[in-house]
């Protein structure tokens, strides 16, 4: 039997938080894999994912490192706070690679980003639809210097979208872990699988196999063969975002896995009174709807869904 990995299991501080650590070590020399989850605190079956994965790396013979962070925003897990920590109101994950002297988000993304994503191999940062979002499995990778090798770890998630994510203008957010990662010339991705706050069994399954994809991919470990193979994902060059300009009561007519063409009606804001209709919703291109909010309430320029389009 082949030497059997080390693991060690601590909290680390990062932006003076406990953050909960797990490090594995192979018998043999390899690539350094950083695998975070739980950037948003409410995305409960990625974070679920990794927490299973980990376990199951015990027993495995592995090449090189695993680094994995299964709950990095602490705060916002234990308050049910959704996309936001709680201290600052603002979104971790738009704020990589963070400011040492900033609010706790910032300071939160930049101590991860400067202790666990710098020098790493490969990147992965796992998510799920958070409590307001109803989501299609996808896989993301950046535009970049790296982004051959990480379409490659988009393709071994083995989720039915991978979606290229270009850097500039246009694109639906900045300051992701993964285009932070990127632009330091890491291949990085974002999976994601699951929704609605929600810890379902299907969607933490493909978050366990798609990590062991990205553990074969990189040669780190034998590939586990899976009950049939992975269908070939479909793969779009953009996502869109499109938002409401006032706030109301959203009513989409579509749903995520839906596909669209470019003017369709794909839903509704309304007046709280349901009185009037404030806003009709169109399709912005021919595509696939990712993800949609399932919440009615929006704010002021609310986010509707996610497009993939070509």
């Amino acid at each position: 039997m082949p030497p059997l990995p080390t693991v060690e299991r601590r909290t680390i501080e990062l932006a003076g938080l406990a953050v909960p650590f797990v490090e594995v070590t192979g018998s043999a020399d390899g690539p350094t894999l950083t695998v975070i989850a739980g950037v948003h605190g409410c995305e409960y079956a990625s974070m679920d994912g990794v927490r299973r994965w980990l376990r199951s790396l015990e027993g495995r013979e592995l090449h090189g490192r695993v680094r994995a962070v299964p709950v990095l925003n602490v705060t916002a897990f234990a308050a049910r706070s959704p996309f936001v920590v709680p201290e600052d109101g603002k979104n971790l994950n738009r704020s990589f690679p963070g400011d040492q002297a900033g609010t706790l988000a910032e300071r939160l993304a930049y101590d991860a980003f400067t202790q666990l994503i710098t020098g790493s191999d490969a990147y992965v940062d796992a998510h799920c639809g958070d409590l307001v979002e109803a989501l299609e499995p996808f896989a993301l990778y950046e535009a970049g210097p790296a982004e051959d090798m990480a379409r490659e770890l988009a393709v071994a998630y083995g989720l039915s979208y991978v979606i290229r994510q270009a850097a500039g203008p246009g694109r639906a957010v900045t300051g992701t872990s993964s285009s932070a990662a990127a632009a330091a010339g890491i291949p990085a991705i974002t999976a994601e699988a699951g929704g609605c706050g929600l810890v379902e069994e299907h969607a933490v399954a493909m978050h366990v196999a798609g990590l062991d994809g990205v553990l074969a991919k990189l040669g780190m470990a034998t590939a586990r063969q899976p009950a049939a193979p992975p269908a070939e994902p479909a793969y779009y060059g953009q996502f869109l975002w499109p938002r409401c300009r006032k706030a109301g009561w959203w009513a989409p007519t579509v749903k995520a896995g839906d596909a669209v063409a470019a003017g369709q009606v794909i839903g509704t804001v309304g007046s709280l009174d349901g009185a009037i209709v404030q806003e009709t919703i169109s399709a912005p291109a021919d595509g696939v709807v990712i993800f949609v909010t399932s919440s009615p309430a929006v704010a002021d320029d609310g986010l509707l869904l996610g497009l993939a389009a070509a």
